[in-house]
């Protein structure tokens, strides 16, 4: 691999939001250590449509995960095969879908919880299910674990790519909305625990990407067309050479940029233009 990148997802935080509560990721922003655009989700915005869009670079329309009740592994290339591909190791701290999705479906709760796997799409796997998920219980795991056990994958493992997935700003936008003192406050917690971490990663030698997979409105929702439900933020932390501020990415743009990164091909079904040089 050229270089190293960890890719971060938030689930559900609208452009709005990152803007105006992450103030260590903005403080990065303001200082010159990174920078932000804004991007703009898949139709339908809806979890699992963006997780598979996120990585195989096409449209649900395409891949034909089209909601979260309609899943299968896969048919197109994604980053996980294609690093694995070219000898890279990959490694995962998400929702069970993506194991479902670039790995094996269904999930086993037993056999696919964690595995390592040399010669995998996903060679080192750590994943959660939040099994019983509803209003009033998130079943989320905390987030510094999550950020930990990230470390941990790189500092042991050695992996080249990584990405950590959490559901928790989502699900505490489907209690709460985007509006109101619990949503300022988680979002100011997450901030804070990523701020512990991302220092730790950049000195590692990885380059950084921290987004979300979808927006999210003041009554909780998102899944169809509307800024707040497709728009949020992408901070970047590396060298790599991107397009003026003001410009909005595409997410179908976000895994050839990726690949690019890393220094590995993009398949032919990766249309979309990398946004960084």
């Amino acid at each position: 691999m050229q270089r190293k990148l960890l890719l971060i997802i938030l689930d559900g935080v609208p452009w709005r939001n990152w803007r105006r509560l992450f103030g260590n990721l903005e403080g990065w922003v303001q200082s010159g250590e990174a920078r932000v655009w804004k991007m703009r989700a898949v139709l339908p915005s809806t979890s699992a449509c963006c997780y598979a869009s996120i990585h195989t670079g096409v449209s649900p329309q395409v891949h034909g995960i089209l909601s979260n009740e309609v899943r299968f592994r896969v048919s197109q290339p994604d980053i996980f095969s294609e690093v694995t591909k070219a000898g890279g190791k990959t490694g995962a701290v998400t929702h069970s879908y993506w194991s479902e999705f670039f790995r094996s479906h269904p999930f086993d709760l037993v056999e696919d919880m964690e595995y390592d796997e040399p010669a995998g799409p996903i060679t080192h796997g750590r994943f959660h299910t939040m099994t019983g998920y509803g209003h009033d219980n998130q079943m989320t795991p905390s987030d510094v674990d999550l950020f930990a056990t990230l470390t941990m994958l790189a500092k042991r493992h050695g992996i080249d790519y990584g990405i950590l997935h959490t559901c928790t700003l989502d699900s505490m936008g489907h209690r709460f909305g985007h509006d109101n003192t619990p949503m300022d406050h988680a979002c100011a917690v997450a901030d804070a625990m990523l701020a512990a971490f991302l220092p730790k990663w950049r000195a590692a030698g990885y380059e950084v990407m921290v987004t979300a997979d979808h927006g999210q409105t003041d009554r909780g929702h998102h899944g169809g067309r509307e800024d707040l439900q497709q728009d949020f933020a992408l901070y970047y932390f590396g060298d790599g050479q991107g397009p003026a501020e003001d410009t909005l990415l595409d997410q179908l743009q976000l895994a050839p940029t990726i690949l690019t990164r890393l220094g590995v091909p993009v398949p032919e079904t990766m249309k979309a233009k990398p946004f960084l040089s």
